[in-house]
């Protein structure tokens, strides 16, 4: 009960930090999320063509924690779609603790009437400390609301 009661802090604190801070997307991650099954999912502009994607993960024995940086964000031909190309740290504070660096690539698609992104990606782990190993099962579905 108090683990729910911490994530649901946090989720709100997450959100209300999205807000704040301009956030361009807010939503959920549903798949293998650096050990957890379901993140929230956000995404802040750098720019036309890049930007950070963050996830703060739970479900599974502890909280994750992934910023990416996405430089490559471009669409592809004169579609909707989008695909995208990242890396970034990793964190799961957890038992065992697991620190180490992730890669992304994945497609979207941003509806033109409704504000909602909708998104497959792959998020291959490498992870350094606690155990050293490589994760490739973390794939993923992405739904979030865009406010720009």
């Amino acid at each position: 009960m108090k683990f729910k009661k911490l994530m649901l802090a946090m989720f709100f604190i997450g959100t209300f930090a999205i807000v704040e801070s301009h956030g361009q997307e807010l939503g959920l991650r549903f798949g293998n999320v650096n050990g957890n099954n379901v993140a929230l999912d956000a995404v802040f502009s750098l720019g036309d063509f890049s930007r950070l994607h963050g996830d703060l993960s739970f479900g599974g024995g502890g909280v994750g924690i992934d910023l990416l940086w996405n430089p490559i964000y471009r669409p592809i031909a004169d579609s909707e779609f989008n695909y995208y190309l990242g890396f970034g740290p990793s964190l799961f504070l957890g038992d065992p603790f697991r620190l180490g660096a992730a890669g992304e690539i994945g497609a979207e698609y941003a509806f033109a009437d409704v504000p909602l992104v909708i998104g497959l990606d792959w998020r291959p782990y490498f992870i350094l400390v606690e155990n050293t190993n490589f994760d490739a099962g973390g794939f993923g579905l992405n739904v979030r609301w865009r406010f720009n």
